[in-house]
Order: C-alpha cells, then sequence, then structure tokens
C-alpha cells in the first residue's frame, strides 16, 4: 500500500484543469503515494482528464463518484477510503498544481520531526495576494527553527496565529499523519464558506506537533470550482457570508477558554455581518429589495446582526 493518499475533490464545467493537477502529482520526487479523486458530481466529465494516462498511472487513480456534497463532503468521502495501511494523508485541489518536491519535503520534515500536520508555503496568481508565506510569518511572530533547508519551523502559539491571519495556510499545502485524519473530517454544512479553516483548527488542536515549511508546496490555480468573484447583491454572497459566521460561531466553542482566540474569532464574525449588509445596501442603490427571507434566517440565528445594521444606518447617517 502506498506511504501517502492523496485526495483531489472533483467539479469543473471546463476540462484538462485536473489533467495539469495530475501531472503535477506524477513529477513528484517521492513516488510512494496513491490517488482518491471523488467526482462531486461534476459537470465536466472526468473522463477528458485521464484519457491518455498510461496503464500505470491509472492504475494509481481510484476514481469515486457521488452525488454533489460540496468540496467538505467529497474530501470526507476521500478520507473514508484510505487504505488502513497509509500512514500521511495530502490534499490537492484540481485547479492546483504542486511543486516537485512538495511530497519529499513533507515526507522527510514530518517523519524527522516527528509531526502529524505539515504546510507548505503556496504562491499564488494576482487574485490571491492574501496568501503569504511562512519565512514572512516569521517576520511578525515567534517560531522556533526546526531546520534551515528547507526552512522548517514551529509556531508554539499556533491557534491565535493561524485565527489572527490564516493566509500562510492552504489545503493544497497540507499534510496530515493518520491520528488526524482517523478522527477529523470537515463539517460538510459549510460548503460554501469556512469549512476549511475549521478543518484546520481541530488539526491543530488534535495535533501533537504541527510545522510550517517555507519551500514552496503547491501554485494555487484560478479553476471555475473556486467560489469567488460572486456578485456582493447575489443570494450566493448572502448565503457565503452566513455560513462564514455560522462556522465562526461553531469555532468559538473549540476555544472557550482562549480570550485571545474568542476576541479574534469575534471581530471575524462583525466582519461577516458587514459585509453580508453592505451587499444588501448594493442592492437597494441599483433598484433592488434586500432579500429579506436570507436576513430573517440569520437574524433567526444571530440577532445581533440589527445591531450592526444600526451601527451602519447612524455610520451613513453621519456621513
Amino acid at each position: 500500500m502506498a506511504q501517502i493518499s492523496i485526495i483531489i475533490p472533483f467539479y469543473q464545467k471546463q476540462s484538462g484543469i485536473l489533467r495539469r493537477a495530475l501531472d503535477s502529482i506524477f513529477r513528484q520526487t517521492f513516488q510512494d503515494f496513491d490517488i482518491i479523486v471523488v467526482d462531486d458530481a461534476s459537470p465536466c466529465a472526468i473522463d477528458a482528464d485521464l484519457d491518455g494516462l498510461d496503464a500505470e498511472k491509472r492504475a494509481r487513480i481510484r476514481v469515486i463518484r457521488q452525488a454533489n456534497a460540496g468540496p467538505g463532503g467529497a474530501r470526507n468521502t476521500g478520507l473514508n477510503a484510505i487504505s488502513s495501511e497509509t500512514i500521511y494523508a495530502a490534499f490537492l485541489d484540481s485547479d492546483d498544481e504542486w511543486a516537485p518536491n512538495h511530497l519529499e519535503n513533507a515526507w522527510e520534515s514530518m517523519t524527522r520531526h516527528g509531526a502529524d500536520c505539515y504546510w507548505a508555503s503556496i504562491h499564488g496568481g494576482d487574485g490571491f495576494g492574501y496568501h503569504f508565506s511562512i519565512s514572512k510569518l516569521q517576520t511578525t511572530e515567534k517560531t522556533l527553527v526546526l531546520q534551515e533547508n528547507p526552512l522548517v519551523v514551529e509556531v508554539p502559539d499556533m491557534s491565535r496565529v493561524m485565527l489572527k491571519d490564516w493566509g500562510f495556510l492552504h489545503l493544497s499545502c497540507m499534510v496530515i499523519a493518520r491520528p488526524l485524519f482517523e478522527t477529523i473530517r470537515f463539517d460538510a454544512e459549510f460548503r460554501l464558506a469556512a469549512e476549511d479553516v475549521l478543518f484546520f483548527c481541530d488539526c491543530v488542536l488534535a495535533a501533537k506537533r504541527v510545522i510550517l515549511c517555507d519551500e514552496a508546496g503547491a501554485e494555487r490555480g484560478e479553476g471555475i470550482n473556486i467560489f469567488h468573484s460572486i456578485d456582493s447583491g447575489s443570494p450566493e454572497f448572502l448565503q457565503q457570508q452566513f455560513n462564514t459566521w455560522a462556522a465562526l460561531n461553531t469555532l468559538e466553542q473549540r476555544f472557550s477558554s482562549k480570550p485571545a482566540e474568542l476576541s479574534l474569532i469575534d471581530d471575524y464574525k462583525q466582519m461577516a455581518r458587514k459585509q453580508a449588509l453592505w451587499g444588501q445596501v448594493g442592492r437597494m442603490r441599483r433598484g433592488k429589495m434586500p432579500q429579506w427571507q436570507g436576513l430573517a434566517r440569520w437574524y433567526r440565528r444571530d440577532p445581533a446582526i440589527i445591531g450592526s445594521a444600526i451601527t451602519l444606518a447612524l455610520g451613513k447617517i453621519r456621513r
């Protein structure tokens, strides 16, 4: 059995994207892996991206087809399908590509330092300027250097640092060991936003050791499956902000005894409320009615959104 299982959720409207991701896997300097692709009822058939692979490569890929469950649900299906002999699980989004030594760096760093949770840095295009490297993290946070080449560090206060700004973390650069992937799953309810961060937090809280590698593990793509650049007045945007708030509300339960983390989470919850309300202001400026049904649903879970609306209205009056 393979030492590392690679999980790819697949939902695309354009062929060729997955093939680039697969090619980057087969270029890895570490080759003891298998691949689990979960076809999440993709509008674009997966077969075109698999055609042309030689028999040896195709034999290393297992395709699981399922009704659409969102990226978190697809990754859970992949985690459930990992062999009992596998030691590590790695994630790759179908529109991202790995650097050739990503798995080798992960394998050597995790085994050398006894870590069960690992991230590498990620590169992205102009649309993902919020990502930053592990070396940049060193300039603002306390880190312990474990090795120099490639640079691998440990962050003593990892939970607070990641909640402060998780722009240095991405699923396509994450590798976890069996004790984590046997027990931790994505909350598929938050399929439009924040399921990644919940998973990150659960892994960090459960891990015996988290390590971070500065060398880039992946190049972030811009496939059609990425849920961004939607209109702020659309129902999808309101749903996304609500899911973000709900996920943050769930996170509070994980950090009930950590005031610094709770303060950061509360700031993010307030930001989600404001983003949702500004989206409604934009609708009214265009002569459209607010989305009362979605706002009512939000109010039933979070009456504090009324206070945010009042603050927003007072601010506009003062201006």
